[in-house]
């Protein structure tokens, strides 16, 4: 990919210290006629460099390597049973672009997971502050249990679940591997839900107090309407962390459509 890229064989590798190692690693594009032990300190060097490493194999002296990875991966077809046992996957078409393959559908999953969670979470905080902030300011209760319950059934569940035919983002396979220990929600996802659900809420007492003060008698069924509405802007809004829907074809997830449109 670049000048400064190096390719390296076992005994160049022997000859190397520690030290001259770890300044060098990350520049090592590939690797020649290395030994068994020798994978074993490549993989555990770049673990010690704070890398999350996976590694592939077939062979019996591969094993080692596969075991200490963060994510070892066997050949299906040509790996040994030795090979097999020692690594967290198998490759079953011993097909390396299928890795590729797994990882951007494994993230794709994990991202679409995140934004239903958002999507609930935050759909859910907005209707918990209407309610408990409504009486503070003198105003009636604004939702019957019947009109929970046909957020909680239809509002809720139906887009969230069409959220999962979203579509992988462009950049997904070149970001960073996340931390294993991270929470679900990183990445200033525990402040989106609570502003977005204040924000819902302020929308919904707003509306609330406009038509009780103008003697509505139809002020609770706009309350339901607003909040009904405000989830479903966000689960237009939320459909991709990086871009606009304006970014993105509006109607590139069309499950999504036909939720918010029933």
């Amino acid at each position: 990919r670049s000048d400064d890229d190096l390719v390296i064989t076992g005994a160049e590798l022997a000859a190397l210290s520690l030290h001259d190692y770890k300044a060098k690693i990350e520049r090592i594009k590939v690797y020649a006629r290395v030994s068994p032990e020798q994978k074993l300190y490549i993989v555990t060097t770049l673990q010690q460099k704070h890398h999350y490493v996976a590694m592939t194999g077939d062979g019996v002296n591969d094993a080692p390597a596969l075991k200490s990875a963060d994510i070892g991966v066997a050949m299906g077809i040509s790996g040994s049973d030795v090979s097999k046992e020692a690594a967290h996957m198998i490759l079953l078409d011993d097909n390396f672009a299928t890795i590729l393959k797994a990882v951007k559908e494994g993230r794709r999953i994990y991202d679409n997971i995140r934004k239903f969670v958002k999507y609930v979470m935050t759909g859910n905080c907005g209707k918990i502050f209407t309610i408990f902030l409504v009486p503070l300011l003198g105003l009636p209760i604004p939702l019957l249990p019947i009109h929970i319950l046909w957020i909680n059934l239809l509002t809720d569940v139906l887009p969230g679940l069409a959220m999962t035919g979203e579509q992988a983002e462009d950049n997904i396979v070149r970001r960073p591997p996340r931390k294993p220990d991270e929470s679900i929600f990183a990445g200033g996802m525990s402040m989106h839900i609570l502003w977005v659900g204040l924000l819902m809420a302020a929308v919904a007492i707003g509306t609330e107090a406009w038509f009780v003060s103008d003697n509505n008698p139809h002020w609770q069924t706009m309350v339901f309407t607003v909040l009904v509405l405000s989830q479903m802007g966000q689960a237009m809004a939320i459909r991709s962390d990086v871009k606009s829907l304006f970014q993105l074809k509006i109607f590139g997830n069309m499950q999504l459509i036909g939720a918010i449109s029933l």
